[in-house]
């Protein structure tokens, strides 16, 4: 029979690793039983994988802005000025119902949401990473007969 080597673990032993996963997985198991991830979300089914491939070296720093409920700079003034635009878009909706006797006041507010819109537009045009991402800033007297049309259609 051959002689162990001392500096060799004892393969009939369970080593610490094991007997370490063994306790984790015990551990696992009870927290199963009492109903502690009965909560959690994606139960059942796989979870989902973000692509991170766009956005190369910054992956890492955009998932933990992403986990910390943040959004970089830009992506944040990109929304501003989406929902500048959606003011706009249900002003001019609303348009029909104005009664002549408040038109004036509703182009008054139409002309504070556009340079509002601008204001954002020109954010982000600022802070985007690459011109895909820039607007076109929004023409006010375009805007003004898309409204006037509006109301009187």
């Amino acid at each position: 029979m051959r002689e162990r080597d001392p500096e060799r673990p004892d393969p009939s032993e369970p080593s610490r690793e094991r007997i370490r996963q063994t306790l984790i997985e015990r551990r696992i198991r009870d927290a199963m039983d009492e109903g502690v991830f009965d909560d959690l979300p994606h139960r059942g089914r796989r979870l989902p994988l973000e692509d991170d491939s766009m956005a190369g070296d910054w992956a890492l720093a955009h998932r933990m802005l992403q986990n910390a409920g943040l959004a970089p700079a830009w992506i944040e003034a990109d929304k501003a000025a989406r929902e500048r635009l959606a003011e706009l878009e249900r002003l001019i909706a609303r348009a029909a119902w104005v009664p002549r006797s408040g038109r004036q006041r509703a182009r008054a507010e139409l002309s504070r949401i556009v340079a509002d819109t601008n204001r954002a537009i020109t954010r982000l045009n600022a802070e985007a990473p690459t011109d895909r991402q820039h607007r076109r800033p929004v023409d006010l007297t375009a805007e003004l007969e898309r409204f006037d049309q509006a109301a009187d259609g």
